[in-house]
């Protein structure tokens, strides 16, 4: 379909033999590969020079998001991570009421996510024979060496371990944006997982098929410590006792319990509101004191334009924290329900030797990082 829209463009099935051949040629790459190959396709780039756009989640582990952020600096490259929600208009609200005091102080909030929408819970699927069209061991990348199926590509393979991070990786940068921000999270003290598998074996192949997870903050400043809970699959949240009848939390997004005031936004910081409308007359919305955004994509054209790094806000120095946060989440759902994981961010590390081996990638031969 894209050859026939773009028939004079240049199509290559190795990412590799595109910066060979036309690397020369471009001021910026834009990363939009399933999430395993993300760091390793972003790395090539930014040791070439140029500005990379990458899409959510930013890696698939942790050490890869420390990679990407030290080359980003060292590089001095403009970079963009894909949670869109963060140039938008309810995020700048969202981040006003809060920081202005005018819901009072959080100590707890609520996310969720109505994904997955593919499958999880899984053993590994049967091999079958790579389609012609496809330059399979590329694909694959620095992942495991593995048979292909269509079970797999093109769209289920976020619920694979090898290539995915799940609901939480394909939503979190989106839903969990908005709370990290507004409240300045930072990193969590801890993270625990309860989840859901039904299939003996899958843990070693697929995440799970529903998950909490609870994250524990510390204070920062003059805000308190922050409990955060996130859901996903058939794991829904509670319904605030004060609600409107004819309102129910967002699908996807996030409650916020103020000590004035409980406010809610969908996915990508969508529609702040009261969750109780008669409370309005007595919640006085702050001034804008934000700058606000041209659009997400723009910030980074922008960007790369001037060779100004800050203009993108959601730059590396932004994105790889926000990632590692989410991923922390996604190696305590692999350990499984029950086992609390402390962070340790000097060290990366977490009390269990089993989650610390998750921290870091690990490549197949032939393939490697860079820094």
């Amino acid at each position: 379909e894209s050859l026939k829209k773009h028939p004079n463009a240049k199509y290559f099935s190795d990412w590799r033999k595109m910066l060979d051949e036309v690397g020369g040629k471009l001021d910026a790459v834009v990363v939009s590969t399933p999430d395993h190959n993300h760091a390793i396709v972003a790395m090539a780039a930014m040791q070439l020079g140029k500005h990379v756009y990458v899409e959510k989640p930013l890696t698939r582990t942790i050490s890869e998001a420390r990679a990407l952020m030290a080359a980003a600096r060292k590089y001095k490259v403009c970079t963009q991570m894909g949670n869109q929600g963060h140039a938008a208009e309810g995020a700048r609200q969202t981040n006003e009421w809060i920081q202005s005091g005018a819901i009072g102080e959080v100590r707890e909030v609520h996310c969720q996510s109505s994904r997955p929408i593919w499958p999880q819970d899984l053993l590994r699927p049967p091999s079958e024979e790579v389609p012609p069209t496809l330059d399979w061991d590329v694909w694959l990348g620095p992942a495991p060496k593995s048979d292909f199926s269509s079970k797999i590509l093109p769209f289920n393979w976020r619920g694979y371990l090898d290539y995915g991070t799940g609901a939480m990786g394909d939503m979190g940068a989106h839903i969990l944006d908005h709370p990290v921000w507004s409240l300045g999270l930072g990193m969590p003290e801890s993270v625990e997982a309860v989840c859901d598998r039904a299939t003996a074996g899958s843990e070693k192949a697929t995440h799970p098929a529903s998950c909490t997870l609870t994250y524990q903050f510390a204070a920062r400043g003059q805000m308190p410590p922050v409990k955060l809970i996130w859901r996903d699959g058939k794991h829904q949240m509670p319904r605030p006792d004060n609600m409107d009848a004819e309102k129910n939390p967002p699908k996807d997004g996030c409650i916020y319990y103020g000590s004035k005031h409980t406010i809610m936004h969908g996915s990508h910081g969508g529609a702040p509101s009261l969750v109780n409308s008669g409370e309005a007359a007595g919640f006085q919305p702050p001034p804008k004191t934000m700058e606000r955004s041209p659009g997400h994509h723009k910030e980074w054209i922008e960007a790369c334009k001037a060779h100004d790094p800050s203009m993108a806000k959601s730059n590396f120095d932004y994105a790889a924290p926000l990632t590692e946060m989410m991923l922390l989440g996604v190696i305590a759902a692999q350990i499984g329900s029950g086992t609390k994981l402390t962070w340790n961010p000097e060290t990366l590390t977490t009390g269990n030797a089993a989650a610390d081996a998750l921290v870091h990638h690990h490549y197949r031969d032939g393939w490697t990082l860079g820094g």
